[in-house]
């Protein structure tokens, strides 16, 4: 298939699903070691064993503009238009970060609105840490709810420009989506609940008069990563074994034989 699109594939938002990645950027990652090496004759399923090699995300770096691992399996995914079923498993699924962050941002460059909101706000609530490269070639941490958010809200990422995406309360007004309840309101309400029951009238009043904001939401998200990471520091760490048996359940949702018997 060399850097060909599968014959059979629709076109995306009017145009060749690969072309969503700009000319110089792939013809960058059609040249990249990675591509020749790593992601020739990939099947979408197979995407999966190379997605849980990744170790980081990003997308071009350095003053040649090189291309990271997580951008070139967009690419691929990209050009083999993988069935619907297998991105949102992807996306879905938990043990394995890199691949449900590579399953977000392939949504989000092929999806619906609706789909993109239906299958991405959840992971809202994911708050693991995500290595990034930089365009200097250094790393940072991102959060995978930052990460979300970004996708849900700004019109590049990776220096790859989003499709249009229409406002959330567009499809709220037109009784496509519900209302989406932030992190904040779910607790002032469960507080005025249970003031409610012991009658409170001060707790009605806390209600009545409560106000979300996306800095509020973001406070909470911040305190939710804190204490995330505490949980993990606590967990025992994964051997081997634990990790061949995660990927075999996951190949096992997909259809495919496991890694080992």
């Amino acid at each position: 298939m060399a850097n060909k699109t599968v014959k059979d594939a629709i076109t995306v938002h009017g145009t060749n699903p690969q072309y969503l990645i700009e000319k110089i950027i792939r013809a960058r990652i059609y040249e990249s070691r990675y591509w020749k090496e790593e992601c020739f004759g990939l099947t979408a399923e197979l995407v999966v064993d190379k997605g849980s090699e990744l170790r980081y995300i990003g997308g071009s770096y350095g003053g040649n503009i090189k291309t990271t691992p997580f951008l070139c399996l967009t690419l691929k995914l990209l050009q083999i238009q993988p069935e619907k079923d297998i991105v949102i498993e992807f996306i879905r699924q938990e043990n394995f970060k890199y691949i449900r962050a590579l399953g977000a941002f392939y949504l989000r460059l092929v999806g619906n609105p609706l789909d993109i909101y239906k299958y991405l706000e959840p992971l809202y609530n994911d708050y693991r840490k995500l290595r990034r490269m930089t365009k200097m070639g250094t790393f940072d941490v991102i959060y995978m709810d930052e990460f979300i958010d970004l996708l849900l809200r700004e019109d590049r990422v990776f220096d790859i420009i989003l499709p249009r995406l229409t406002k959330r309360f567009v499809h709220e007004e037109n009784g496509e989506l519900t209302k989406r309840v932030s992190l904040i309101e779910e607790d002032l309400d469960l507080d005025a609940n249970h003031d409610d029951d012991g009658n409170s009238d001060d707790g009605k009043n806390q209600s009545d008069g409560k106000v979300s904001t996306d800095s509020d939401d973001e406070d909470r998200r911040r305190h939710q990563r804190k204490e995330n990471r505490e949980q993990e520091k606590s967990k025992e760490p994964k051997t081997e074994a634990d990790e061949i048996a995660e990927m075999n359940a996951l190949r096992a949702k997909l259809g495919l034989k496991p890694l080992r018997p």
